[in-house]
């Protein structure tokens, strides 16, 4: 089944995303968050580079637990660029 091209939206949501991701991580290295959440570097730099505007749910959830933040405020930076930190 061919993937579901994705809309301008979409790509705005995952490059809102993968800054969130960046900006709560801090001066946290990112080889430090990937090893402990269990996903490769290069992975988690396509995250907060917005290269992965569709990421999987679990590898989110992984690298949440890590930042010590909800999803529901990814969500919240990831839709509407509101931060609750």
């Amino acid at each position: 089944m061919p993937r579901p091209v994705l809309t301008q939206e979409d790509q705005r949501r995952g490059r809102r995303l993968g800054a969130s991701l960046q900006r709560r991580r801090g001066t946290t290295s990112g080889a430090q968050v990937a090893n402990q959440a269990g996903i490769s570097i290069d992975a988690l730099r396509k995250l907060e580079e917005g290269k992965t505007p569709t990421p999987g749910f679990f590898q989110i959830a992984r690298i949440a637990a890590v930042l010590h933040v909800s999803l529901d405020d990814l969500l919240g930076d990831a839709t509407d660029g509101n931060s609750k930190q």
